[in-house]
């Protein structure tokens, strides 16, 4: 199951395959962009109850969010302990103008310290203008060959630190076999979980988790997504 993509700019050390590849994605994102930038996207064509929402990151650098039918957005600011996307800030700023439910998510990788990887993302959040409702999350869906144990107890580290930082607790973000087998003990954190072979907001909650937050149902175009939760419940996940 394809998820969030991991960053676009400088990867982490040891990691020279993926860097090569996330280049290549770049290559073909650049000469897509006006294409993608130019689309923008309904509402999905279903009967569905749920509140309907986009995710995007640097990849997506260019998305039209004034004409987007998106009732949430949810873009990525960093990704382990040092790399930043640059179109955070922009994402960011769109996102307050349209004025409706945004988040912003760090892609973790468990092989690093993880308060190191949590202030890093902090401190990016931090330096650009927020407001109470934003949703912050933790992207996890690479072990980075860590023990299951090690890994579910990097991901409490890291939730449980930045709802100490913050006063509210963070979202979980990953793929729905990810969480069933990283993510138990985790259930108090809100989910959002990507399955792509399931219909919108048809899906079953994984591991511990007695209810999902947020669907991520395709990444075509972008990644879309739909919440069991009305715009307003969404903002009271987020910061005070």
């Amino acid at each position: 199951m394809s998820t969030h993509r991991p960053s676009l700019g400088r990867r982490p050390s040891g990691r020279r395959l993926r860097s090569a590849l996330a280049a290549a994605a770049l290559a073909v994102s650049a000469a897509t962009a006006g294409v993608t930038a130019a689309v923008a996207l309904p509402a999905p064509a279903y009967a569905n109850p749920h509140t309907y929402g986009q995710d995007v990151s640097g990849y997506e650098a260019d998305h039209d969010w004034m004409n987007s039918r998106a009732q949430f957005g949810f873009i990525k600011a960093t990704e382990g302990t040092s790399w930043v996307d640059s179109s955070f800030p922009r994402h960011w700023r769109e996102l307050d103008k349209k004025g409706i439910v945004r988040g912003v998510y760090h892609y973790g990788h468990p092989s690093n310290d993880p308060i190191a990887e949590a202030d890093h993302f902090l401190d990016v959040v931090g330096s650009q203008p927020g407001k109470p409702g934003d949703i912050l999350v933790l992207d996890l869906e690479t072990s980075d060959g860590q023990s299951v144990e090690h890994v579910n107890e990097w991901a409490r580290a890291w939730l449980e630190y930045v709802t100490a930082k913050t006063g509210t607790k963070p979202m979980f973000y990953s793929g729905w076999n990810f969480a069933d087998k990283y993510g138990r003990g985790l259930g108090d954190y809100p989910l959002w979980v990507a399955h792509y072979s399931k219909a919108p907001g048809d899906i079953t909650p994984p591991a511990d988790w007695k209810s999902w937050a947020i669907h991520q149902y395709t990444d075509s175009p972008i990644d879309q997504n739909v919440s069991a939760l009305t715009p307003a419940q969404l903002r009271a996940l987020g910061r005070p």
